[in-house]
């Protein structure tokens, strides 16, 4: 489980995040929506403990990152914004490379490998090499690589981005599978299809701030749109008066 809780960042005059709080529990998936500039970057990269929070915290399952970042990292599989890839090492080489790095090794290492490339359906790719695979290739070995220390909190930063039709249909399957393997699966998006399709449920945030939280269901609710898209614009537009 992720617990978010009143988080607060600048940077120099600006205010990054004025007050995010949320939670993201085992299990499901959440969605973290919102604009370009929203404050969505800035609060994961306080949870990987890349940055330091001005005021409040992160707890990935009950550990702070900030007071024990390789405690909460075992516990947290990241898939960045940034997907490089070792070119020249096989899907299996790089996803082998990742799991050293975590300390595993031995049988009981390929063996976590074999089971990610049936979980993935990497088997036509698993022992080529990666340099001039395409983007919903590489986004699949860098979710192995995410995972490949059976982390229950998975996180994921615009996984669908640059994606084609058919690989975004098969990451959906993928982050489906994670959640019903009873993880807590958190991915940023602003894609309202992906949004619609995969989470349980959605924080809204923008401005710094969580403007709405809860199932799409209570969101048009909420809201009182048919519309999820409506329904978002709504939530913005709340965090835009309140900067006003």
């Amino acid at each position: 489980m992720i617990e978010v809780d009143n988080l607060a960042r600048r940077f120099g005059k600006i205010e990054a995040l004025r007050d995010v709080s949320f939670s993201a529990a085992n299990g499901r998936i959440t969605g973290l929506l919102g604009p370009n500039g929203a404050g969505k970057t800035t609060t994961l990269r306080i949870m990987y403990a890349l940055l330091q929070p001005d005021r409040g915290r992160v707890t990935i399952d009950g550990i702070d990152p900030q007071a024990q970042p390789t405690a909460a990292r075992s516990r947290l599989g990241v898939l960045p914004d940034s997907r490089g890839l070792y070119g020249r090492l096989t899907s299996r080489e790089n996803i082998r490379y990742f799991g050293r790095m975590h300390g595993l090794s031995g049988a009981d290492l390929e063996q976590r490998i074999d089971r990610i490339i049936n979980l993935l359906d990497m088997h036509d790719i698993a022992d080529r090499r990666t340099d001039g695979f395409s983007q919903g290739q590489r986004v699949k070995v860098a979710i192995g690589r995410a995972i490949v220390h059976d982390p229950p909190n998975v996180v994921l930063d615009e996984p669908t981005n640059g994606l084609d039709v058919l690989a975004t249909r098969a990451m959906r399957t993928v982050i489906r599978r994670l959640r019903d393997e009873g993880r807590c699966v958190l991915f940023s998006s602003h894609i309202m299809q992906e949004v619609a399709a995969l989470c349980d449920q959605v924080v809204v945030i923008a401005q710094g701030t969580v403007t709405a939280a809860g199932s799409p269901d209570e969101l048009r609710r909420m809201t009182g749109h048919d519309s999820l898209e409506d329904a978002f614009v709504t939530a913005i537009g709340s965090a835009e008066g309140l900067m006003a």
